[in-house]
């Protein structure tokens, strides 16, 4: 005996707007390190921009200090845009360390760093500066802070250097 089956078939489409975090990123060392690389400039960022001077007769000995702000705020911006990216994408994650972008952010970041944070420490121990200098304290921590940065910088650059090998 024969029987005959009808087979329906229903097909739900379902879309959603939520936001997926690739928190498994933050696990990893670069994402670590890109972490305490933001942490480390906005800590470096708040202390110099609170503690500059704005005197018209200062304005020629603040050069090393606002070179150090804008080194410090731009690798701030840029690494927080790269931890954001990873953390938002995980192909993002998986793409960018493969291309030759991270490893050039991470050399220029870390030189930059090097030059401003020296520069600024240097200035501030001058002697012939001293008396231009106020808050002595507060912005020779943000120059070690800008150095320990570079250190962290330097470090995510031999790691990037290896992922774009591998690549």
């Amino acid at each position: 005996m024969s029987a005959q089956v009808t087979v329906h078939r229903m097909t739900t489409t379902t879309t959603t707007t939520a936001v997926l975090l690739n928190i498994g990123y933050l696990k990893t060392l670069p994402g670590i390190l890109k972490l305490f690389q933001i942490v480390l400039g906005i800590v470096a960022v708040a202390i110099t921009g609170h503690y500059i001077k704005w005197d018209s007769s200062y304005y020629e000995s603040m050069v090393p200090e606002l070179f150090f702000l804008l080194v410090a705020t731009t690798c701030l911006i840029t690494t927080t845009l790269l931890l954001l990216s990873c953390l938002c994408s995980i192909a993002t994650a998986s793409i960018i360390p493969k291309t030759l972008f991270e490893t050039l952010y991470h050399i220029v970041a870390s030189l930059l760093y090097l030059s401003a944070g020296l520069c600024f420490i240097i200035y501030l121990n001058s002697e012939q500066n001293r008396r231009y200098v106020t808050n002595y304290g507060p912005k020779t921590a943000a120059a070690a802070i800008g150095l320990v940065n570079t250190a962290l910088y330097f470090l995510a650059c031999f790691y990037s250097v290896r992922s774009y090998r591998r690549g």
